[in-house]
């Protein structure tokens, strides 16, 4: 079973709850999203798996997830990330923001959530369990799908870009 650390809005621990559970009950919780950028200043993005209990088949950034209770947050970015696209690089957290998303299956995002970045031109070894697919794709190219097809991509994504909360 999967606990998250719950926080307060300045992101001070006040107690932990099963995943799910705090997903059903819209308490506020530390998350982050994690940006891997290439070479060429180029985005991973990766499109969740379908059997994801909210947002399946949303294209989102490179990885995200949940430090568990009593895990550092870059410790726990780099198992995720590892977990989820099979890759490891360095990672630096640069923002970060509250965001609150309720979604049609009765889910709630309720997060303090840490953007991290990093760089790598590696091609992940995904884990189809988490991703369904992945691609690189340019900031500009990305900007012009999310404002074609919004409903293609996570809430949090897409306010993350929209409001540039880090810069590259």
């Amino acid at each position: 079973m999967d606990k998250v650390i719950l926080v307060d809005n300045f992101d001070n621990e006040v107690g932990e709850m099963e995943k799910l559970e705090a997903h059903k009950k819209g308490v506020l919780h530390r998350a982050f999203s994690i940006f891997i950028l290439s070479s060429n200043n180029e985005l991973l993005i990766q499109q969740r798996a379908s059997s994801k209990y909210h947002s399946p088949n949303l294209w989102t950034n490179s990885c995200c997830s949940h430090p568990a209770p009593g895990e550092e947050l870059l410790e726990s970015a780099h198992k995720r990330l590892m977990h989820e696209m099979g890759m490891q690089t360095e990672l630096k957290v640069v923002d970060s923001f509250i965001y609150h998303c309720k979604f049609n299956n009765g889910l709630t995002e309720y997060e303090f959530d840490y953007v991290i970045v990093g760089y790598s031109d590696a091609i992940p070894a995904f884990n189809s369990s988490e991703v369904k697919d992945f691609r690189w794709i340019s900031f500009d190219n990305l900007k012009l799908e999310m404002e074609s097809n919004p409903d293609n991509f996570t809430f949090w994504f897409k306010d993350i870009i929209a409001q540039r909360k880090f810069v590259f």
